[in-house]
């Protein structure tokens, strides 16, 4: 395979999961996609992707952002800009860091499992038997995934931005409650109405590419067995390529 086609193969796996999106946002809101069934799949999905991990995952990205909380502080009273440190820790680690993070370890445990699930149901023929039967597979099987992609993203990130949040204070305060009028004022100047409205525009996002990504890459699997590990690794690097544009989209957004 040369150069050009391989170019234009990837701009068809791309084109293909929009058509893919916008199709399973139009199941979505079928009133026929939420049936006892799909709602127990999003159930174990959701219990799979955000509630099986959220300790570890908390105690992971509050360790984390303690560390980088640290050195932003310590850097910032350095140079003089104590002032700033805070309001700087709630830009940069819970409005950018903490969802991009959340993003990524939902796309590496759920994202991964989806698209190889979704590629061996290809491979074994289920996706032809369902629509033989006249079963509509979005509305069974993909719309559930994806809604309990994007809600395992939004509540880990919410979570661990709570608990980010304490560890902001008491690391720039301590114990001592005199910092808690400063440490409101700041907040309320960081998270106003439009930055609220797009973190959570942007971790929904992330969500949603989190599932739509990788069952679009695991459609793309044919009867043959050996299709299945390279709809698995182009829909991975599909998916890393889409969680980096929309962050610095965010990005561009807010700061260009």
């Amino acid at each position: 395979m040369n150069y050009a086609t391989a170019t234009l193969a990837w701009f068809r796996a791309w084109g293909r999961a929009g058509l893919f999106g916008f199709a399973a946002l139009a199941a979505a809101l079928s009133p026929s996609a939420y049936t006892r069934r799909t709602r127990a799949l999003a159930m174990r999905q959701l219990y799979f992707a955000a509630w099986q991990v959220l300790p570890g995952f908390t105690a992971f990205a509050a360790l984390l952002s303690l560390v980088v909380i640290q050195v932003t502080i310590t850097l910032a009273r350095g140079y003089g800009l104590a002032q700033f440190a805070l309001e700087l820790v709630f830009r940069a680690v819970v409005l950018e860091l903490v969802p991009l993070l959340a993003a990524l370890y939902v796309a590496l445990r759920s994202g991964a499992a989806i698209v190889t699930e979704v590629a061996m149901m290809r491979v074994s023929g289920e996706l032809d038997e369902l629509l033989a039967s006249h079963i509509d597979p979005y509305e069974r099987e993909f719309v559930p995934r994806i809604a309990a992609s994007a809600i395992s993203v939004f509540a880990l990130t919410i979570v661990s931005c709570s608990v980010v949040m304490v560890i902001a204070y008491l690391v720039m305060y301590g114990d001592n409650p005199s910092g808690f009028g400063e440490y409101t004022r700041t907040m309320w100047r960081v998270f106003s109405p439009t930055a609220i409205t797009g973190f959570m525009v942007k971790s929904l996002a992330f969500g949603a590419v989190v599932a739509a990504i990788p069952i679009a890459a695991g459609l793309d699997a044919t009867r043959d067995p050996k299709s299945a590990p390279v709809a698995v690794m182009g829909g991975m690097v599909r998916l890393f390529v889409a969680l980096v544009l929309i962050e610095l989209a965010s990005l561009a957004v807010k700061y260009v």
